[in-house]
């Protein structure tokens, strides 16, 4: 007898897309479906437990994955060395973007050096849903977010994408329903 190998990342529908991001359109859910599963099995979130924190913290970052450029104008960044915004305009240049609102020059040049695409000379492309998920797959494999999501610590998980818990509310109550629907306990 034998047996079909379990897929290596959590399979994941249009529907349960849309069922965990309120707000998203199913021909949106479409388009970003195949990026964003790529990107978990980039980021190696192979379990249900993983792939709700994930969801819960890009849906939070991203209004359900409808905006993948900060809605702020990214002046607040200015000359925040901690981001590796050194240069005039890099607060506005290195806003956030992508599903996880990656931000920075700092960051922008280290997942350019990863992915091998020239995020500083063009920040724009973070904008594109692959690029996007690409950067958020290697934003969170960076900062080891899966072992995260193993021990069930979704406010450190916070705490490394955003600095604090801003929107911590939000960020739970996605959380939960993204558990329910992947059928996660607890």
């Amino acid at each position: 007898m034998t047996t079909t190998p379990a897929p290596a990342v959590p399979l994941l529908t249009v529907a349960q897309l849309v069922a965990v991001m309120p707000g998203l359109a199913t021909a949106r859910a479409e388009q970003l479906l195949p990026h964003l599963l790529a990107a978990v099995e980039q980021a190696e979130v192979t379990t249900p437990l993983r792939l709700a924190a994930f969801l819960a913290q890009v849906g939070h970052e991203s209004g359900s994955l409808r905006y993948f450029r900060e809605l702020a104008s990214g002046e607040a960044y200015e000359g925040r060395r901690d981001l590796g915004n050194v240069q005039p305009g890099d607060g506005v240049r290195f806003r956030g973007r992508g599903p996880i609102q990656v931000t920075g020059r700092a960051n922008y040049a280290a997942a350019s050096a990863a992915l091998g695409v020239d995020l500083v000379a063009r920040p724009e492309l973070a904008e594109l849903p692959e690029w996007g998920f690409k950067v958020s797959a290697w934003y969170w494999t960076k900062h080891a977010l899966n072992a995260l999501a193993d021990a069930r610590s979704f406010d450190a998980i916070t705490r490394r994408i955003n600095g604090g818990l801003n929107g911590k509310a939000d960020r739970d109550a996605r959380y939960a329903r993204a558990k329910q629907v992947l059928g996660v306990s607890g």
